[in-house]
């Protein structure tokens, strides 16, 4: 969200530089919109300008030329002006967050480019799509759109045009935002670096973004000394650029991750940095930011005085702008002042004041913050009471984000285990490709050499040494088959245990329920969903087919050599082939590390080994 409004920033200082040029091409479109009576394609044309030209600086007169367009082009048939124009009232109504209008024209506008074949149309019609989708909150959306429209690009733009690798860096940096929100920090880096290529490839500015948003995903993950050497390297190159409205975002970001490290000094120098820079643009939602984050560091440092002072400031410009969440920190920043004076029933007021504009806003991790301050605050006054109701609440937040956390973590984990699949597939086929064009080549000249008579002996020599390329070749094949086995096998076990995991944790939750909502019936039933899903075999199945095909002969191979081992005992014996850890195995099976280091015992029993020897050597070597 913040770079794509940066974004309409930039293309509107850039209108501004070019202001006195545009307005003599302006008149001049206008002089010649006047001057045609016929309609035509080249008035729809005009029109198109004239909209390409008003779009920033006059919206509503843009949005009238452009549904001039539409109009003209109806009555003509003009298949070209009807999907521009559209495309152009759609983006006049994303441009005022009007989201479902600016769907419903971009639909019409998709349908005329695909009448067309006009590719260049749907690239930009689909990239807009996703950035709407991506404002109303449906990420899978906006990502899905983006992948598929990075694939058209690359099938349909020339290689050599440097517009094509730009907007090849834009959409790797949007998936990159995307996965980021969605907490899937490790695609989210990937995605990041492959933007900062394109943008480097082409020295364009827009790789400063790439590079904070890279500084971003670090400090989520805490590696805040390369957050900070990512965030300076983008504010040089915003300075040099001349974008300093930029500049407020990096050095409150800057100010964050050093004040997260304890260092004071240069905390309060990039904040006071932000806070100049977001005065200097007007940009209030940036500037409660700013002065939010160094009322902590002051709070931190114990200048109760100056802490005070910044949450005021923040609460009266977010009161005005109606900035709910940030007005919500500056009320629980001023709960906490009021709690250092020990004016206990003020701080408790402030707190509760933050928690109300939280909770319409789904702001779990705001609450998190919030309601074991409230409790704290009540244990002050004696009423522990309430306190537990508060904590009580607190607990039901940390879960919820710990689900949402596990939740994401496989999300993560499917999208990766996606990806390598389809990289492997890919290889699979040129391989496939390679080894027939090998034999095509082949092919042409065994027809040359069994003409020549006289080379028989040659020919013999040479079809020799291709069968051993090919021999070669097919083993390259097998061996990156094999691999793309272990990614899935390995994949499957993961998520094996994941699954399992999160049942046992619901399983546990429900158990907790049953005495609170006291609801018998209900409580048996979802216990009885689990447990069957625990013991589901039908994932165990699938698991075993995929170890079979990566280790060929594994079980056959212990049933003759320790013919007392239980299907159980197999289990056990296949996941520790994988080499997992004892927590993952318990997890997979379902049982107790206790419950894996029995089973453990029991098995060396069996296959008659000491304690001195290892099972996992014995087992790796079967």
């Amino acid at each position: 969200m913040k770079k794509f409004v940066i974004a309409s920033v930039i293309m509107l200082v850039q209108y501004c530089v070019l202001h006195a040029q545009k307005n003599e091409v302006i008149d001049s479109l206008k002089h010649e919109l006047r001057q045609r009576k016929t309609e035509d394609s080249i008035k729809v044309s005009i029109l198109i300008n004239l909209n390409k030209h008003l779009k920033y600086s006059k919206p509503e007169d843009a949005k009238a030329y452009a549904l001039q367009g539409i109009n003209i082009s109806n009555r003509i048939n003009h298949k070209f002006g009807i999907a521009a124009c559209n495309m152009h009232v759609g983006d006049y109504y994303l441009n005022k967050s009007e989201n479902d209008s600016a769907l419903y024209y971009y639909a019409i506008a998709k349908k005329g480019f695909e009448e067309i074949s006009y590719t260049r149309g749907l690239i930009f019609i689909n990239h807009a799509t996703s950035i709407v989708k991506e404002i109303k909150g449906e990420l899978d959306e906006a990502i899905a759109i983006t992948i598929d429209n990075l694939k058209l690009i690359e099938e349909t733009e020339e290689d050599d045009d440097p517009s094509k690798i730009k907007f090849i860096g834009a959409h790797h940096d949007a998936l990159s935002i995307r996965y980021a929100e969605k907490g899937n920090y490790r695609i989210a880096l990937k995605e990041a670096f492959k933007a900062l290529e394109c943008f480097e490839k082409v020295e364009d500015s827009r790789r400063a973004g790439a590079l904070e948003q890279i500084g971003i995903i670090q400090s989520t993950q805490k590696n805040y000394k390369s957050a900070i050497n990512y965030y300076e390297q983008a504010a040089k190159i915003y300075e040099a650029e001349g974008q300093e409205w930029s500049l407020t975002y990096v050095n409150t970001s800057l100010g964050s991750t050093y004040q997260k490290l304890g260092d004071y000094k240069n905390a309060k120098k990039h904040y006071n940095l932000a806070i100049n820079y977001s005065e200097e643009f007007d940009d209030k939602f940036a500037l409660t930011d700013a002065i939010i984050g160094i009322a902590e560091l002051e709070f931190k440092n114990e200048n109760i005085e100056k802490a005070e002072g910044y949450f005021q400031k923040a609460k009266i410009i977010a009161e005005e702008e109606n900035y709910n969440l940030n007005l919500s920190n500056a009320f629980h920043g001023l709960s906490k002042i009021e709690y250092n004076k020990k004016n206990y029933p003020k701080a408790l007021r402030y707190n509760d004041k933050a928690i109300q504009l939280a909770r319409p806003n789904d702001a779990s991790a705001y609450l998190k913050r919030f309601y074991p301050y409230h409790a704290t605050i009540l244990q002050a006054q004696n009423n522990f009471k309430d306190a537990i109701v508060y904590l009580e609440a607190s607990k039901e937040v940390n879960e919820s984000l710990y689900s949402i956390a596990k939740t994401q973590q496989i999300e993560e984990l499917q999208t990766i285990y996606e990806t390598e699949k389809k990289e492997q597939q890919i290889l699979l086929q040129q391989n496939e490709i390679d080894l027939l064009e090998k034999k095509g080549e082949i092919d042409n000249l065994y027809k040359v050499l069994l003409g020549l008579a006289l080379l028989l002996s040659i020919i013999g020599f040479y079809a020799l040494r291709q069968k051993l390329k090919r021999s070669k070749t097919e083993k390259e094949k097998l061996n990156l088959e094999l691999d793309y086995k272990k990614k899935e096998l390995t994949t499957h076990a993961l998520h094996l245990a994941k699954k399992n995991e999160v049942l046992e944790n619901l399983k546990q939750q429900a158990k907790n329920f049953k005495t609170s909502e006291n609801s018998q019936k209900g409580y048996n039933q979802l216990i009885r969903t689990i447990n069957f899903d625990l013991k589901d075999d039908n994932n165990w199945e699938n698991f075993s087919r995929y170890f079979e095909q990566v280790h060929t002969g594994f079980n056959t191979t212990v049933k003759q050599k320790f013919p007392e081992v239980t299907s159980n005992e197999l289990r056990l014996m296949a996941l520790l082939k994988m080499n997992l850890t004892s927590k993952e195995i318990a997890n997979i099976l379902n049982i107790s590390p206790e419950g894996i280091k029995k089973a453990r015992y029991r098995l060396r029993k069996k296959l008659g080994i000491t304690t001195e020897d290892s099972l996992q050597d014995l087992v790796l070597n079967l």
